[in-house]
């Protein structure tokens, strides 16, 4: 079925395009509450205008060549470092909850975390092709080089502090490694030497432990887990096999936190049952397949086919993720669900990255298809091989 690259660019399409229609109606319908009235029209509103300015971006993105990607990347990663040390600055991070991982300008919020999303694996592609489309040598050198490079953005993303991003696009970078083919020996290291950090990181933040502990009491001692877990399984348990109907469910009626946004799922789970789930699982399966399909069919080596499958592997890995923690499978952690949660920089970046993978895909033209160091390495050989022949 998909055989033809026309076909898997439509289904890929066909498929974000669902999935954000679904989202914009279950934005709607989770934004009511007990707050007052109409509060579900204000919400609607602004995910409408954040689905413009997504639709776009992602539509600029699309149109961008590859190599293009591949010259800007330094420049990206650089200005969303710059961010994140920008949201850190007293008076320019706005601090919610305890936690200072925005930038505000004016009634307008800017999570740099979630830019970095894209910008680091773009890099890490990056400083794996950087002369030739193969990848680079995988010294001790370039090895430390990468653990620099990654171990910056992840180290102002944990300060703010954000455990869960942070290992997050720990997992990102990693993906993005191994589909450029780095040496597993560099992965064992890279674990032995991250095992114990990670485990301060979580002994040093009592509230850390309390998640944990929270996750394990889910299954042991359900009437002691914590009060966001109980509720998600109660809302998903509610909507049975077809749901309470769209718009009537009332477990997001305050009593699920984050109805709109974290837990979203659960909301579907409730008013569109069993069904409503297992069909957005089944729109995941299809964008992930037909974008496998469409990077597979394209002529884009390198640089661009690494980094549209990271980037693909991304997205459907968040939802996973949400779904995982909707339904108590991992820890709670705060992860939106990708084109269906309610938040303006999560779907912009989202939406982004969707034109990231059509751009990356297109075969336009041999240069576009390789990065700049490639091209001049193939036309260098192509000039020899003429003199050759002339010669002989």
């Amino acid at each position: 079925m998909l055989d033809s690259e026309d076909l898997s660019s439509n289904l890929f399409l066909a498929f974000a395009g669902m999935l954000l229609a679904i989202g914009t109606l279950m934005v709607y319908s989770a934004s009511m509450s007990t707050q007052g009235a109409n509060v579900e029209q204000l919400y609607l509103s602004k995910h409408v205008i954040f689905l413009g300015v997504a639709l776009l971006c992602g539509g600029i993105a699309s149109q961008i060549p590859a190599h293009f990607w591949y010259r800007l990347s330094p420049i990206l990663y650089l200005a969303s470092v710059a961010l994140l040390i920008a949201v850190l600055i007293p008076g320019l991070g706005h601090k919610v909850n305890g936690a200072q991982r925005w930038i505000r300008i004016g009634s307008i919020s800017i999570q740099p975390s979630e830019i970095a999303k894209i910008t680091l694996p773009l890099m890490v592609c990056r400083m794996r092709f950087f002369r030739t489309g193969e990848s680079r040598e995988t010294g001790l050198f370039p090895y430390f080089q990468l653990l620099a490079m990654i171990g910056l953005p992840l180290s102002l993303v944990l300060i703010e502090p954000d455990l869960g991003t942070t290992l997050f696009l720990l997992i990102t970078s990693a993906l993005a490694l191994f589909f450029s083919r780095f040496p597993l020996r560099y992965f064992f290291m890279s674990a032995v030497a991250l095992a114990p950090l990670a485990l301060s990181a979580i002994a040093l933040k009592p509230y850390q432990l309390a998640r944990i502990r929270g996750f394990i009491q889910t299954w042991t001692s359900p009437e002691e887990a914590p009060y966001q877990v109980r509720q998600s399984l109660t809302t998903l348990g509610v909507g049975g096999l077809q749901g309470t109907g769209l718009g009537k469910g009332w477990q997001k009626l305050s009593f699920l936190p984050e109805a709109n946004t974290d837990f979203i799922f659960a909301v579907i789970g409730e008013e569109l049952g069993l069904i409503g789930t297992l069909g957005i699982i089944a729109l995941w399966a299809g964008l992930y397949l037909s974008g496998l399909s469409l990077i597979r069919q394209s002529s884009q080596t390198g640089f661009a086919s690494v980094a549209a499958t990271t980037l693909l592997t991304q997205l459907v890995l968040q939802a996973a993720l949400n779904v995982a923690v909707v339904t108590a499978m991992v820890p709670p952690k705060g992860i939106s669900h990708p084109l269906i949660s309610y938040g303006g920089s999560n779907l912009v970046t989202t939406v982004s990255a969707l034109g990231l993978i059509v751009s990356l895909t297109k075969n336009r033209d041999t240069k576009a298809s390789v990065a700049p160091e490639e091209q001049h390495h193939k036309e260098k050989n192509l000039e020899h091989e003429f003199s050759a022949t002339s010669a002989a």
